[in-house]
């Protein structure tokens, strides 16, 4: 009693740890081109961990596509159907043994059946060729409206969409491009004096780089007063040696001209000899520039002029190019929102 007993639950066991692993194809024969796929199955225990090859040895001839993951699935005993598919195809007519697949479960090899597929061509009747009959050529189907007197309509609704589109297109370009537009300038009119005290001013504002460069400082000073003795007493200065500018001005104002005639003299050397100036005297001779300036001066009730801006030849064609463009967006606003209103009127007519 016991022996059986023992024999018995030894069976079982070994029944139910029992694995079984086979293939089978979905088509054992096919045309030349088809996919037919392999599954590769293994039945086994729930905790069984099955491991499907990747690839598999194929013949020449059959090409391998893909594998195709399967879900598990429950069968009786306790045990589960572990499932891949192998995708294959072929392009050459003959019959092909497929090798068995190798697949492991918990760290054992097992084998799968052989198959054996039949790639089958399609034959072709070439000794009556006059029946088959080439590509056909393309068709001119003649198009036509439904109902014709929809078709005024429709282009003249395109006509707008196009003149709204060149509208917009002109408008944008008009919105990109500034106005020209010439506005009288008031300009307020400096006596000699006081464009020279301007700029003495400045001068005296950059002293500290002008004391650097005594020749730019002097260049500077002496041609401020030259524009001063010009616009004041009336005689070409700009364009005169500094002792020509004293002897002119001794026959006009004689009077205190020796600080000045030292200035001049003084720019000459600085200007043309390389002279180096004294401690102070850049300062001295900017002082007598100013009591030189203040002693000749001559008031006068300021004055403004009025100054029309000229414009430029681009500025004109600017000009000339915006009224185009206004000119050309009007026009066919009016003439889209007139097609608009026959459209409508066409329509409810239609209707």
């Amino acid at each position: 009693m016991c022996l059986s007993f023992i024999i018995y639950h030894f069976s079982f066991s070994h029944a139910v740890a029992q694995v079984k692993v086979e293939s089978s194809l979905s088509a054992v024969e096919m045309l030349v081109g088809q996919q037919v796929q392999v599954t590769v199955t293994a039945t086994t225990g729930e905790n069984a961990v099955v491991e499907f090859p990747k690839e598999t040895m194929l013949p020449a001839g059959i090409e391998f596509l893909g594998a195709v993951e399967m879900p598990t699935e429950k069968v009786d005993g306790g045990q589960v159907n572990h499932s891949r598919g192998y995708v294959f195809t072929s392009f050459d007519d003959t019959l092909y043994y497929i090798p068995p697949f190798t697949i492991k479960v918990d760290g054992k090899n097992y084998q799968t059946n052989k198959l054996a597929l039949k790639v089958l061509t399609v034959d072709v009747d070439t000794t009556d060729f006059e029946k088959y009959y080439g590509p056909k050529t393309v068709q001119d189907n003649p198009f036509s409206w439904e109902l014709d007197q929809w078709a005024v309509p429709f282009w003249l609704s395109v006509l707008m969409l196009v003149l709204m589109a060149v509208a917009w297109y002109l408008w944008l370009r008009l919105r990109d491009n500034k106005p020209v537009i010439a506005r009288p300038r008031f300009v307020r009119r400096l006596l000699p004096h006081q464009k020279a005290m301007r700029a003495i001013e400045e001068i005296k504002a950059e002293k500290m780089q002008t004391a650097e460069d005594p020749k730019e400082y002097y260049t500077r000073l002496t041609d401020t007063l030259r524009k001063y003795i010009e616009e004041r007493y009336g005689f070409y200065a700009m364009e005169m040696t500094s002792s020509e500018i004293i002897e002119k001005l001794t026959q006009a104002d004689p009077e205190s001209l020796d600080e000045l005639r030292s200035l001049f003299q003084t720019a000459d050397l600085v200007k043309f000899a390389k002279y180096s100036t004294l401690l102070g005297e850049n300062d001295a001779n900017l002082v007598s520039a100013i009591d030189f300036i203040n002693r000749t001066k001559v008031e006068l009730p300021p004055s403004e002029q009025v100054v029309k801006t000229e414009l430029t030849e681009e500025e004109k064609q600017t000009k000339k190019s915006r009224t185009t463009l206004k000119t050309a967006i009007a026009v066919l606003c009016i003439a889209a929102a007139v097609l608009f209103g026959y459209i409508i009127y066409s329509v409810i007519d239609l209707l």
